[in-house]
């Protein structure tokens, strides 16, 4: 490509129902390298477009995205508790899209991914460990915090809950600015 050629506009065909506030960073051709379930997957300014998902994974629900170089790999976040004060997550399935001809799109989502997370930090808990994390969520005040525990780790266990709950208060003091 040279220096002033552009990648061409989101067929209207492909284009998601986007919000009214909502704008396409970046778009590539997806497939899983079979040759089905292609679609196109596109970066906005309010999260990612995955293709056969009829809604928008906003950038703080991505816990994690890697490229390969030739694969965008995808890992959401599933909601398993609402705690006083934070979220307990855990990963959903990994998804993985084939991006021939990637484009923008794979600095876009680590960019946003990476700019989503205000605070993050492991912790031992009783019997394992946690992930406590804060996301800037868009159009919501302030930071969302979660916890996503390692695999192994009771989340019921009344230990693990209480010294969630320490930690997490920690985390939220420490962040919160003196003159708020």
């Amino acid at each position: 490509m040279g220096l002033f050629s552009r990648k061409p506009k989101l067929p209207p065909a492909d284009r998601p129902p986007l919000a009214a506030d909502e704008r396409v960073l970046a778009w590539a051709a997806a497939g899983n390298g079979e040759g089905a379930g292609d679609g196109v997957v596109v970066a906005t300014n309010l999260g990612l477009w995955l293709p056969g998902r009829g809604h928008r994974l906003g950038w703080h629900d991505i816990l994690k995205a890697v490229w390969s170089g030739r694969e965008l790999t995808v890992t959401p976040a599933e909601r398993v508790a609402d705690r006083d004060g934070y979220l307990v997550v855990a990963d959903c399935p990994a998804e993985t899209y084939l991006l021939l001809d990637p484009g923008e799109l794979p600095h876009q989502v680590r960019a946003r991914v990476t700019r989503s997370v205000a605070y993050t930090q492991q912790h031992p808990v009783p019997g394992g460990a946690g992930r406590v994390a804060a996301r800037k969520v868009p159009g919501v005040d302030g930071l969302t915090w979660t916890v996503r525990y390692e695999p192994g780790t009771s989340v019921d266990d009344p230990e693990v809950r209480a010294e969630t709950d320490r930690l997490v208060a920690a985390a939220r003091s420490a962040t919160t600015p003196a003159d708020v």
